[in-house]
């Protein structure tokens, strides 16, 4: 989608710090992270919400979660722990309309998150 911030980034028109990309994924720090380690993780394909993915997905999403046990271990909180947040529509916290997942760690998280 052209009017689309993270549709940009993957296609490199607005720069990222990157972290991990392969052929369906990628994986870039968020410019305003809410604990030591906060990166997104997103398909490349374009999906407002979660409540769009379909049968058809379930590898890419399937292989967002390989990709961020895989950026844990990197980014050393996995032994510790971290949380996987995915918000879906504006009374969630929706910013941006393209399917992501925040990856959060190293500090203690709070329950319940807001």
């Amino acid at each position: 989608m052209s009017d689309c911030l993270f549709c940009k980034i993957v296609a490199g028109a607005i720069p990222s710090k990157k972290v991990y990309e392969d052929e369906h994924i990628l994986a870039f720090h968020d410019i305003n992270p809410k604990a030591p380690v906060h990166v997104l993780v997103i398909p490349k394909i374009h999906k407002a919400t979660l409540l769009e993915l379909e049968e058809a997905d379930k590898d890419a999403i399937g292989g967002i979660f390989l990709a961020i046990n895989r950026i844990a271990r990197e980014k050393g909180v996995a032994e510790d722990g971290f949380r996987v947040v995915a918000n879906c529509g504006k009374k969630s916290g929706q910013e941006v309309f393209h399917i992501h997942f925040h990856l959060l760690g190293g500090r203690s998280m709070q329950w319940p998150p807001g």
